[in-house]
């Protein structure tokens, strides 16, 4: 994979040799994704803190400079595959695509380009590391669902840093892995100079790269219920990034992904949804304190899709209850536990880790009557806290409205106004100064010879 970026090094310097552009070409680009956060998550992260912190901006707030339409080259509903390959590749695909386009075929991505210009780069999330989004950054399949190839092309990609889940798809079953290769990606990444860490511990002693820190089997845990002990923060692990990336004399390109506020926004989960924005906000706040005291560097931020239909008051009334919100001390899926593997009391559960103490006879039955299915038990709780919290679920997928926009940094100007998704990795890919269409041309003849 190196070899043929070195060979595009050369024709990108072809390719650019052109005057100056407008816009100042930043040294570093951090690009955030909240994946499934639409404007209306952001006001409900919003509203809590100013009734809970009395505090009344978001750190994105005061890079508001536009929004992005979503739709995929299928569908005017994207999904997560398709919407970061626009990011990543500035081309529309079809869901379920991972950086090919709608033929099938491998387009080229900015952190390819990014590593071309001898750019360091790193990608975080809090997903599983080989999941949709940073895996079309990193990776060229038909498929999202091909994980363990998405795991093994990221291992020969070269990429400096990342961080996230998905232990399970670098390692064999006898490791309590998914690979049925047979193959232990993970020790071969060491025995190539990588660090490999999947703990506190580990991260915490990380002090240079190259490094792979997978801080869970599958998904990280939802910041509402994350144990501080075992796993990092996706603040902690963005700082982190910058701080391994930041000495490279060529710059860095750095993606960072708040995974799970999509999640939740599926399963209807008021607190984990929030509480995962307001970790993504923090992130964002620690990129751009970076930024502020690093002249060149760029910090975007946006959404690929928006997911829930999530909506801010109900039924008719004026109002919505944030207070409801600050008394959840969990997110859904523990409290399912409760619930169905520990055997514990509906009243129980609902008063330790939801804050209801006066739970109705109606709200009680609506939940026993689905204890027997975990999907219908979370649903009901999410009702019953939606209800008194007066927010609103529309669906359990995704929706087609347009995201917010956000950027500080050189460059920042070129962001302005409604964009397509696409606009966003093209744009980038001009203050860069990479040539996607090249490099995706020499990516496709690779392929072609490979096959022979």
């Amino acid at each position: 994979m190196r070899r043929w970026l070195v060979v595009m090094a050369a024709l990108i310097g072809v390719c650019w040799s052109l005057p100056a552009q407008a816009q100042e070409r930043p040294r570093n680009v951090i690009l955030f994704i909240a994946d499934g956060c639409g404007p209306a998550s952001f006001t409900l992260a919003r509203d809590y803190l100013r009734a809970t912190a009395g505090q009344e901006q978001l750190a994105l707030d005061a890079h508001l400079v536009g929004s992005v339409q979503t739709y995929a080259s299928n569908s005017l509903v994207t999904d997560s595959a398709a919407g970061a390959t626009a990011f990543a590749c500035g081309v529309k695909s079809y869901n379920g695509a991972i950086a090919v386009d709608t033929a099938g075929q491998p387009v080229a991505t900015l952190l390819e380009g990014a590593e071309a210009r001898g750019m360091a780069t790193g990608l975080v999330a809090t997903s599983r590391i080989t999941h949709a989004t940073p895996a079309a950054f990193s990776a060229h399949v038909a498929s999202r669902s091909l994980e363990n190839e998405i795991a093994l092309q990221q291992i020969g990609q070269g990429i400096d840093v990342l961080f996230g889940g998905g232990k399970q798809q670098f390692v064999p079953p006898e490791q309590g892995g998914r690979r049925d290769d047979g193959r232990d990606l993970l020790a071969e990444a060491a025995a190539a100079g990588y660090r490999v860490l999947t703990d506190r511990a580990g991260f915490e002693a990380l002090t240079a790269p190259p490094a792979i820190g997978l801080f869970s089997d599958s998904h990280m845990a939802y910041e509402v219920d994350r144990d501080a002990a075992a796993e990092p923060s996706l603040a902690e692990m963005t700082r982190k990034a910058i701080d391994l990336l930041d000495d490279d004399p060529d710059g860095f390109f750095l993606m960072v992904e708040g995974s799970r506020i999509d999640h939740a926004a599926h399963g209807n989960d008021p607190a984990g949804h929030l509480h995962d924005i307001l970790a993504y906000d923090a992130a964002v706040a620690a990129a751009l304190a970076y930024a502020a005291d690093t002249p060149g560097t760029l910090v975007v931020a946006t959404s690929d899709h928006e997911t829930g239909g999530l909506t801010l008051g109900r039924d008719g009334q004026y109002a919505w209850r944030p207070e409801v919100l600050a008394r959840l001390t969990h997110s859904l899926e523990p409290m399912v536990a409760a619930l169905q593997e520990d055997g514990r009391p509906i009243a129980e559960v609902m008063r330790d880790m939801a804050g209801i103490e006066d739970l109705t006879y109606q709200e009680g039955a609506r939940i026993e009557a689905a204890l027997d299915d975990p999907r219908r038990l979370a649903a009901a709780l999410s009702d019953v806290i939606s209800r008194r919290a007066l927010i609103g679920w529309t669906t359990g997928g995704h929706t087609a409205v347009d995201v917010n926009l956000y950027a500080f940094g050189p460059g920042s100007e070129a962001f302005s106004g409604h964009l397509d998704n696409t606009d966003i990795g093209r744009t980038l890919a001009r203050l860069l100064e990479i040539d996607l269409d090249a490099l995706s041309a020499a990516l496709q003849a690779r392929a072609v010879g490979d096959a022979r």
